[in-house]
């Protein structure tokens, strides 16, 4: 019964936050639109075909806020036609779970789980249940599954472990190739970023047909820190939120000791798909952009900070079909022909981490609250710096 009163207040909490998300704007209905190149119809991570996102969103008491997010590479049978894939590192403070083996292989072989940080075990019990339990994948002893976090313990009880395995299955079964919700759900419930309210972003960007007309989509779960800036704007300084900010003299530490610095340790995780004909040399480059597209957001990469990004590419030809030892034919991107991507990357990247803050509600618990990024503070700075 336990699990089941934490389903119902999971889904209740889940329909209050779709509410509230939908009363707040996305970037570019501020006038936020970063770069060159024009977003997918979703401007999401879902632009690119096959490509699901689901939550599941655990909201209960005075305590409980964390969750699930899950991105499925494709529509199939992931384990039995694995995607190629890779990692890139940006700050090593964090547990990647299965990162390892997609640097041996290349290859991602189940959906990609996000959580909290105490929670990657249940996650990746989840991600191989319900691996194991697919049709095909009977004499299967093996499986690698794929599962990033961020610190959510400022807002919830993450020594509780309250996430299971049963709500990867619910974010599992949730999943969608729609317009992914963004903001204070999922994985996303109990983030916090630049000293505001983070969560689940998301946005895309499709390449013109001279540079072969792919698209690139991005996710982030944000909770990391440094000094806020927005479309060029130094946000965080102006709002009086932002990281190595000036004390009061009565509050400066003795020497040689230090204060914490509320706006400047966390972390971030960044997913990245593409229908590019990428393999996983290319697929690592392409993720190292998506780390460097936080510095345009005033990221600190502060030494707390976990910050990964995982990217895969959807091509079918590219796919490795499980227990296959025969040769096959595939169609590479040229390495020359990769840089409108990574500019892709870092566009998206960057309005993903935007979305993030602007669709992310208020967040209070017993252990802390985080308010919402004020909107209209942040049109007239906005304005302001347009002018």
């Amino acid at each position: 019964m336990k699990w089941a009163a934490i389903a119902v207040c999971a889904v209740a909490g889940a329909v209050t936050t779709l509410a509230q998300n939908e009363a707040r704007p996305r970037a570019r209905e501020i006038g936020l639109a970063p770069g060159v190149f024009e977003p997918g119809a979703k401007n999401a991570i879902t632009d690119v075909a096959g490509v699901s996102v689901g939550h599941a969103t655990l909201n209960q008491g005075d305590s409980i806020r964390t969750g699930v997010t899950v991105i499925v590479p494709h529509q199939g049978n992931v384990f039995q036609d694995k995607v190629p894939g890779a990692v890139f590192v940006g700050n090593a403070f964090g547990k990647l779970a299965g990162s390892t083996q997609v640097d041996e292989l290349g290859t991602i072989e189940t959906p990609i789980g996000l959580t909290n940080t105490l929670s990657v075990g249940a996650v990746m019990e989840g991600l191989v249940r319900w691996t194991l339990d697919q049709s095909g994948n009977d004499n299967v002893r093996s499986v690698n599954a794929l599962v990033g976090e961020t610190n959510d313990g400022g807002l919830n009880d993450i020594r509780g472990q309250h996430v299971r395995p049963q709500h990867v299955v619910e974010a599992l079964k949730a999943a969608s190739t729609g317009a992914a919700q963004e903001g204070s759900v999922g994985a996303g419930t109990g983030t916090r970023a630049f000293g505001w309210k983070g969560g689940i972003g998301t946005s895309s960007r499709k390449l013109d047909a001279r540079y072969g007309g792919y698209t690139v989509g991005v996710l982030v779960q944000s909770n990391y820190g440094g000094v806020l800036t927005m479309g060029g704007a130094p946000v965080g300084r102006i709002l009086g939120r932002y990281s190595y900010q000036p004390r009061p003299s009565a509050r400066l530490p003795v020497p040689g000791s230090r204060l914490p610095d509320e706006y400047g340790d966390g972390s971030c995780m960044i997913v990245v798909a593409t229908d590019a004909p990428l393999d996983a040399r290319d697929l690592k480059r392409l993720a190292g952009r998506a780390v460097f597209g936080l510095a345009r957001t005033g990221s600190s990469y502060s030494n707390g900070s976990g910050d990964f990004a995982i990217a895969f590419s959807t091509a079918a030809d590219l796919r490795t079909r499980f227990g296959s030892s025969t040769t096959q034919a595939r169609t590479l991107l040229p390495t020359d022909g990769v840089s409108p991507l990574f500019q892709a990357a870092l566009e998206a990247t960057e309005e993903a981490v935007y979305n993030s803050l602007l669709k992310a509600t208020p967040v209070s618990s017993r252990f802390g609250k985080a308010e919402a990024l004020p909107i209209d503070r942040l049109k007239e700075i906005l304005e302001r710096y347009k002018r």
